[in-house]
């Protein structure tokens, strides 16, 4: 099936715009000085075309494979429009399946749709999704493999928080310490972070600190003391651009290799709107 390729420009205070009605400046336009920085890009939703689905009876769907740049992640969504072999019916469409995100030939990364995954900054990205439209009211029911390319130029934001580790090799039969360092390298948010590490369940793993900043998760219904021996939670609370904050771990493999992957939860406050935190993938130790 034939690839689409669009380019996502994100206006402000307007809807995505085809390419084909943007028109040079005219001759009198006065070019804006050298030293002028361009406006940041305003957070938008780009939608290419990416396939038809047909039924044996005439009902179809058209989907539209979708990229959203508006925060540290790119969101992934397949919407689509059926037509039924009702035309006096309004069919309304349910999409759900799997996707894939290739950039200059390499996957970084597949998932459910709809889905996102960490964005790798301004380029192509070539989407692929393995799609089962269903119609409501019942008429229109389809499977099939759509694709699409979508060139997004929206900068990657700066980090505001990093996470690093001293150690990223665990052995087999030995217990490893590992330094974890957290830098917040940026004036907006507070001291507050908190990173989880976690284990392969069933391999035996066991993660603990004597940082009383650390707890193993209580699982389980009251009463229970039961905590996961494969997973730690560490809090600090006194984390500032210029003062790193330091938390030492211990991980004990048994006969079993594990791998133990991280990530760092902070809090960006933007007046009292909600949904104002973010996640941060850490290191990922791995087992030999």
């Amino acid at each position: 099936m034939p690839t689409r390729s669009t380019t996502f420009r994100a206006l402000a205070g307007a809807a995505l715009l085809p390419l084909a009605l943007v028109t040079p400046a005219c001759a009198q336009s006065t070019a804006a000085p050298a030293s002028a920085a361009p406006a940041p890009e305003t957070p938008g939703t780009l939608c290419a075309p990416a396939g038809t689905l047909r039924g044996s009876h005439g009902e179809q769907a058209q989907v539209s494979l979708c990229a959203d740049t508006g925060s540290p992640r790119l969101n992934i969504t397949a919407p689509a429009t059926c037509r039924g072999t009702d035309a006096k019916v309004q069919y309304v469409c349910r999409t759900e399946g799997s996707w894939e995100v290739h950039r200059a030939g390499k996957s970084l990364g597949t998932g459910s749709l709809p889905g996102s995954r960490l964005y790798a900054g301004p380029g192509e990205y070539d989407i692929s999704a393995t799609v089962h439209v269903k119609s409501v009211p019942a008429g229109v029911d389809l499977k099939g493999t759509v694709r699409a390319t979508v060139s997004l130029t929206a900068p990657m934001a700066k980090a505001t928080h990093v996470v690093s580790a001293d150690n990223t090799v665990l052995r087999r039969n030995s217990t490893t310490t590992v330094t974890y360092t957290i830098h917040r390298n940026s004036d907006e948010g507070d001291g507050n972070a908190r990173l989880g590490m976690i284990g392969e369940e069933g391999t035996g793993v066991q993660i603990r600190s004597a940082d009383h900043r650390c707890v193993n998760p209580l699982v389980g219904r009251y009463p229970s003391k039961t905590r996961l021996a494969n997973s730690l939670d560490c809090t600090v609370t006194e984390l500032q651009p210029g003062h790193p904050e330091k938390l030492r771990v211990r991980v004990t493999l048994g006969a079993k290799c594990s791998t133990v992957v991280s990530k760092l939860g902070y809090w960006v406050p933007q007046g009292q709107s909600m949904y104002t935190g973010a996640m941060l993938e850490g290191p990922k130790l791995t087992c030999r």
